[in-house]
């Protein structure tokens, strides 16, 4: 491994350059809101399996960041520099975004279920692209159902609203249909938020088993859900990756005072 600290203010984690299971990195990343620089020094490797958390306090540039790696800013704000992902370039001109959104998926704030049954929510893409075999769709249902942890809940009511489920149920059911489409990277935008304590706990283990088959990027301000669920963390501030290491190192021995001070409620 590598260390950035050519800014005694900044602490940021790089892989070895021979390692090759890095499924998405940044470099030279500046996001702008009109002339608004809204995001810089934003240089960050996302390994193979694993869950990063984006932390930081409201206003920080998280979900800014998170949103730039699957397009999502192309209407509202300039995003520059590479947002690397299994090597290519998808920040230039050229690239079919939707494709870049079928192999990164994202699943927001709150669940935002479509006014439709489970199953046609989960199948909504694949029927989009023209995949209407049954036998392939059921199989699709179940399996991303299963993956998502909610299958035994709604396997008895897959033609009825997913406007009618749980908050729990309704946010994976969201990741099932995320999964659908069969991504390599999962960018989730504080999925918990508006979950219960049960629900959320349900929601934690269902990104623990998705983690052998995904990249897994989260935002989140719980930070006891943070050190509890991920294998690294980045530290955002003012726009800025202020520190990016191994979780137990950020929550234990973090190298910047800043980033000590938020993790221990001294921030601000």
């Amino acid at each position: 491994m590598q260390f950035d600290t050519n800014n005694h203010e900044r602490f940021i984690y790089h892989f070895d350059p021979e390692e090759n299971d890095i499924d998405m990195q940044t470099k030279d990343l500046e996001i702008y809101y009109g002339k608004n620089l809204a995001m810089h020094q934003a240089d960050i490797q996302f390994k193979k399996n694993t869950i990063t958390a984006l932390i930081g306090p409201s206003g920080s540039g998280k979900s800014t960041f998170l949103r730039s790696l699957n397009r999502m800013n192309d209407d509202v704000a300039t995003v520059k520099g590479q947002i690397l992902y299994k090597g290519v370039n998808i920040n230039q001109p050229g690239i079919d975004v939707y494709e870049v959104r079928r192999r990164i998926g994202m699943v927001f704030q709150r669940p935002n279920p479509f006014a439709k049954s489970i199953y046609d929510n989960v199948t909504f893409a694949l029927q989009r692209r023209g995949i209407h075999d049954k036998k392939v769709l059921d199989e699709v249902v179940e399996t991303t159902l299963k993956q998502a942890a909610v299958w035994d809940q709604v396997k008895d009511s897959l033609h009825k609203s997913a406007q009618s489920l749980s908050g729990g149920q309704a946010q994976r059911v969201c990741i099932a249909r995320a999964l659908a489409v069969k991504p390599d990277v999962l960018l989730l935008d504080e999925p918990a938020s508006a979950l219960d304590p049960v629900s959320t706990s349900q929601l934690e283990q269902t990104l623990r088993e998705l983690k052998p088959n995904y990249t897994i990027i989260i935002v989140t301000h719980n930070m006891q859900q943070a050190a509890r669920l991920s294998d690294y963390t980045v530290f955002f501030n003012l726009g800025e990756a202020i520190e990016y290491n191994k979780t137990r190192k950020i929550f234990t021995r973090p190298k910047i005072k800043l980033t000590d001070d938020y993790v221990s409620g001294n921030f601000g």
